[in-house]
C-alpha cells in the first residue's frame, strides 16, 4: 500500500453495547499457516455485509444498527457480529436470504466472511509445501557474511535493531501498549513474567479462553510475543534450550509494553476475518479514548490472506481514525503483491530480511510494501515443553552446520552405526520399501522424489534407530511429518549429509530434545519487530500521532536495496534508535 498520510475524518466513536460488537465469530476450517494465498478462503455460508453508510445517516447510532439487524432478520439471515460504527456486520445466511439482502436498497454490498493465516513456519521448513513427491524448496539460508550476530539473550533481530543499545538509553518501550492479534499466548512462560494485561479469545475454539492454561496450539503467537515482550533474565535455565542458545534465553524488542493478546486463530493457525475485526476492535478498545486504560496502542497482526475485503478496510481505516497503528505481514507467497491485510490503507506493511539484510525469497513484495524487519532463523519462545532442539554428530566427520528436527519426531537420543539407507541416489523411495541392514542403526537417506513422510516410514519399518535425512539442495533442512514417530528424525545440510556419506561406515549420535525456544522464518517475524520498534518510538516520542510515527519510522529506515523506496524492501529495515535520536 501506500501509506495515508493524513488522517481521515474521525468515525462514529461507539457502537452502543444493546447493538455492539458480538464475540462469536464465524466457524473456521482447517487450513495451511504459512501463506496467503487467495484459493481456499471463503467460509462457506459466512458473510459480511456493508449497508451504505449515508443512507442512515440522519438517525443515531443505536438507530441505525436496529434497522440494520432488522433487515438481517427479515431476510432470513443469522447475525453473529454487528459493527454499527463502520455500518457493517457478519451474518450467516442461506442462498435465498443472501438474494434478498442483495435487493436490499440500504445494503451496498454483500461479501463472504474469509479466512486468514498465520504467517510464520519453522526455520529451515518451505513457505511453499510442494507436493508430496517432490518437497517444498528450502527456506533461505543465513551466510557466512551475516551483517548481525547474536549475543546472550540479544537475537541477531534485536542487534539489527539495536536494541542493546536502545535498551541503555531506556527506550524499552513503557507506557504503549502491545496488542497482537494472533493464535494465544503460554502465559506461563517464563519470558513474559505473567506480565499479559490482557487476553480474550474471538474464536469458536472451546476451553481457549484463559493465558494461562492451553490456548496456543499452534504455539505461533507464543513466538510472536516473545520478540516483543520477552523479558530479560527471565528464560527457562538451562532446560529446553536450542543448542548454544543462552542460559537466560531471548530478550524481546519492546520489554517495557503493556502486552495484550487477541486470540484471533485458531487451533489450525487459521481465523475468519470477523473475528480478527472483533479481537482488532478490542485491541483498539484499550485506548482511553475508546474506554480503556492506554494511551497509545500498536496492533501487530502476523496474519494475512490474498483477498480483500470491504469490511476489513472500513474496519481498519475506523481502528486508524481512532489513533491505534496497525502494522501487519506482508506475506509468505514470494509474490509481487502485498496481502491482506497489510495491503489496505491505513495499514503499515511489513516485509522480512535475513541476517544479511537480503530480502527473504518468501517475504511478498510490491508497491505496498512499507518497511521491512528481521524474519529469517528468529529465536522465541515457544508454549512451555513444545518445542523441539536437535542435534546430531558422527566420528571422524567435522561438525555438522546446520541440524533441525522434524514435526513429530521422538523426543529421544540415539547412538549407533550409521548405514546408508539405499535405493536411487540414497532417496530411499518407494512404498512399503525396507532394508534389513538398517535394523538398530541410524539411516542416512537423502532427500529427493519421494516424500519425508514416506522416507521416515520405510526406515522405521526398516527398524531403524534414528534417521538423518540431508538436503538435495543447499539451505538447513526442515520436515513436517503426518504420522508421529518412536524413533528421532532430523535434517542436515547438503554438504553435512554427503561429507558423512563418503565417511561411512562410522558411528554417531541423532538426538531430538524438548524445548521452550525455536526459530521461526516468516514474515510473521519481521511484524513483532517492527511492531516492537513503533512502539519503542511512540514511547520516546509520545506526541506523535499515529501518522507522524509512521513518517518517524520511515523517513528513519535504513535504505536497502535500489535508493529510495522500493517494491522489495519498502523504505528499508527499521531503525528505532534513529528515529528517537537522528542517529
Amino acid at each position: 500500500m501506500t501509506y495515508t498520510r493524513s488522517l481521515l475524518a474521525a468515525t462514529l466513536a461507539l457502537t452502543l453495547a444493546a447493538c455492539g460488537q458480538q464475540q462469536t465469530a464465524a466457524p473456521v476450517g482447517s487450513a495451511p499457516a504459512t501463506g496467503s494465498s487467495a484459493s481456499n478462503e471463503v467460509i462457506a455460508g459466512a458473510y459480511l455485509i456493508g449497508f451504505k453508510q449515508d443512507a442512515l445517516r440522519i438517525q443515531s447510532l443505536s438507530q441505525q444498527a436496529v434497522v440494520q439487524a432488522q433487515a438481517i432478520t427479515a431476510a432470513g439471515g443469522l447475525l453473529t457480529s454487528q459493527w454499527a460504527d463502520i455500518s457493517a456486520a457478519a451474518v450467516k445466511l442461506s442462498p435465498a436470504a443472501l438474494d434478498k439482502l442483495r435487493a436490499n436498497p440500504l445494503v451496498e454490498y454483500v461479501e463472504p466472511d474469509l479466512l486468514r493465516h498465520a504467517l510464520g513456519f519453522r526455520s529451515g521448513q518451505s513457505a511453499h509445501p510442494a507436493p508430496a513427491a517432490k518437497p517444498g524448496t528450502p527456506a533461505p539460508v543465513l551466510t557466512a557474511q551475516a551483517l548481525y550476530a547474536p549475543s546472550g539473550e540479544y537475537t541477531w533481530g534485536d542487534a539489527a535493531l539495536k536494541v542493546a543499545d536502545l535498551r541503555a538509553g531506556n527506550y524499552t518501550g513503557a507506557g504503549v501498549a502491545v496488542c497482537i492479534g494472533d493464535t494465544g499466548i503460554d502465559g506461563n512462560h517464563p519470558e513474559f513474567k505473567r506480565g499479559l494485561k490482557g487476553f480474550r479469545n474471538f474464536t469458536p475454539d472451546l476451553n481457549r479462553n484463559d493465558p494461562y492454561s492451553l490456548n496456543d496450539v499452534s504455539h505461533h503467537g507464543t513466538h510472536v510475543s516473545g520478540t516483543v515482550f520477552a523479558q530479560y533474565g527471565a528464560g527457562t535455565g538451562a532446560r529446553g534450550l536450542q543448542p548454544g542458545e543462552d542460559v537466560n534465553g531471548v530478550g524481546g524488542a519492546a520489554s517495557g509494553v503493556n502486552l495484550y493478546m487477541a486470540r484471533v486463530l485458531g487451533d489450525d493457525g487459521s481465523g475468519s476475518s470477523s473475528g480478527i475485526i472483533n479481537g482488532v476492535n478490542w485491541c483498539v478498545s484499550q485506548l482511553k479514548s475508546q474506554g480503556g486504560a492506554e494511551t497509545k496502542v500498536v496492533v501487530s497482526l502476523s496474519l494475512g490472506g490474498g483477498r480483500a475485503s470491504q469490511t476489513e478496510q472500513r474496519a481498519y481505516t475506523a481502528a486508524y481514525n481512532k489513533g491505534a497503528l496497525i502494522v501487519a505481514a506482508s506475506g509468505n507467497d514470494g509474490a509481487s503483491t502485498v496481502s491482506y491485510p497489510a495491503a489496505y490503507t491505513n495499514v503499515l506493511a511489513v516485509g522480512a530480511i535475513d541476517d544479511t539484510n537480503t530480502k527473504a525469497s518468501f517475504s511478498n513484495a510490491g508497491t505496498a510494501l512499507d518497511i521491512v524487519g528481521p524474519g529469517v532463523a528468529v529465536l522465541s519462545s515457544l508454549p512451555l515443553g513444545q518445542g523441539a532442539a536437535a542435534s546430531a554428530s558422527a566420528v571422524n566427520v567435522p561438525a555438522f552446520t546446520n541440524v533441525t528436527g522434524a514435526d513429530l519426531s521422538a523426543k529421544a537420543t540415539v547412538s549407533a552405526g550409521i548405514v546408508a539407507a539405499g535405493g536411487t541416489n540414497n532417496e530411499f523411495c518407494g512404498t512399503g520399501v525396507s532394508n534389513p541392514a538398517l535394523s538398530g542403526k541410524i539411516a542416512l537417506i537423502s532427500r529427493g522424489t519421494c516424500s519425508f513422510e514416506e522416507k521416515t516410514a520405510n526406515a522405521s519399518r526398516s527398524g531403524a534407530a534414528g534417521v538423518m535425512i540431508y538436503n538435495n539442495a543447499a539451505g538447513p533442512l526442515g520436515m513436517s511429518l503426518t504420522n508421529a514417530y518412536a524413533i528421532p528424525v532430523v535434517g542436515l545440510i547438503q554438504t553435512d549429509g554427503q561429507a558423512l556419506l563418503g565417511k561411512l561406515p562410522t558411528s554417531g549420535t541423532v538426538s531430538v530434545t524438548t524445548a521452550d525456544y525455536e526459530y521461526f522464518d516468516g514474515t510473521s517475524m519481521a511484524t513483532p519487530h517492527v511492531s516492537a520498534a513503533a512502539a519503542v518510538v511512540w514511547a520516546a516520542r509520545p506526541t506523535l500521532t499515529n501518522t507522524q510515527l509512521v513518517s518517524a519510522l520511515t523517513s528513519t529506515a535504513t535504505d536497502l536495496g535500489t535508493a529510495g523506496r522500493d517494491n522489495s524492501y519498502g523504505y528499508g529495515l527499521v531503525n528505532p534508535l534513529k528515529a528517537i535520536t537522528g542517529k
